[in-house]
């Protein structure tokens, strides 16, 4: 059976050795395996140990990036070489763990294309779990896809799951949703959460917000991007009769009351640019969110890819 893991790093030199070690313990059993590190411009030697690491054993493999460029692109580029028929995400800090992989692949050679864990007992401080629920419980509600934990980073996919979804930005803690929207099969099953031993959380509380302006992205996206004028049109609809409908008034008032166009230019003025208004709306919005969906994944973020085959 062959088995990916692909593991995003972010200045997580301590917590490697131990990392390693429980891969090697929990991936022993299978077959085929490979873990990849997609080291996120690390600047804490991190970038440095997994190389050697990957020169003495062909089961790990590194990608590193020229910066830091965030979790959806480190899961992006892993998820284009991985070569497993399971793929297994989770991140570097020892909060997820390995253990929990023989879980996932069992629960996907059920029949299911993607496993979320759910973090029941989360042994994070209030401040980080608080906004997770908030998060969660908007998500849940707004995606339709019922799962309680959609930002755990410990997840199983079947290959076609990752091949078929595009993760940029923040789109990483959607891609339940995602796989929802393109009918995968979805489940979860409660995985254990540890403590942070090393370092300090990469994620702040501004965390939410970005989370619900991605969210807003990914619901536009999904039902707006194969027919955009449907969104942008009825607005433009509505401030061009508006428009039409300013000027109509001035036109009543000069041809029926023998009014002067003079009295009303502010009038026909704000029915002018209501008019204009909705062209844009056709336009200038409709453009530049299909331009931003197009140029995904244009830039090389890769500086090289380590690989003892």
């Amino acid at each position: 059976m062959n088995i990916s893991v692909v593991i995003p790093v972010f200045n997580e030199k301590e917590s490697l050795p131990d990392l390693v070690k429980e891969l090697e313990q929990n991936l022993a059993s299978y077959e085929h395996w490979e873990v990849i590190f997609v080291d996120d411009g690390s600047s804490d030697g991190s970038t440095d140990w997994i190389a050697n690491l990957c020169n003495s054993n062909p089961g790990f493999k590194l990608i590193q990036f020229f910066r830091n460029y965030g979790k959806a692109a480190a899961l992006s580029e892993g998820f284009k070489v991985a070569e497993g028929k399971f793929i297994i995400t989770m991140d570097a800090d020892l909060q997820d763990d390995p253990a929990e992989i023989p879980n996932l692949v069992a629960k996907l050679q059920e029949g299911w294309d993607l496993v979320s864990g759910w973090k029941k007992l989360r042994l994070d401080p209030l401040n980080k779990r608080l906004p997770s629920k908030i998060f969660n419980f908007v998500t849940r509600i707004m995606t339709g896809v019922k799962i309680h934990d959609f930002n755990c980073g410990l997840k199983g996919y079947k290959k076609a799951v990752v091949k078929s979804i595009d993760v940029y930005g923040g789109r990483h803690r959607y891609i339940p949703a995602l796989a929802g929207q393109q009918k995968f099969k979805l489940t979860e099953i409660v995985v254990n959460h540890r403590a942070r031993q090393f370092g300090e959380t990469k994620y702040g509380g501004y965390r939410i917000f970005h989370g619900f302006f991605d969210l807003i992205t990914i619901l536009f996206l999904n039902r707006y991007t194969q027919r955009p004028l449907h969104l942008f049109g009825l607005f433009g609809l509505v401030f061009i009769l508006v428009g039409l409908g300013a000027e109509s008034m001035a036109l009543y008032k000069k041809i029926i009351l023998n009014s002067t166009f003079q009295k009303h230019f502010a009038l026909i003025m704000f029915g002018a640019m209501s008019f204009i208004l909705g062209l844009w709306f056709f336009s200038i919005g409709l453009i530049g969110e299909m331009i931003a969906v197009s140029q995904q994944g244009q830039e090389d973020r890769v500086r090289r890819f380590i690989s003892k085959d």
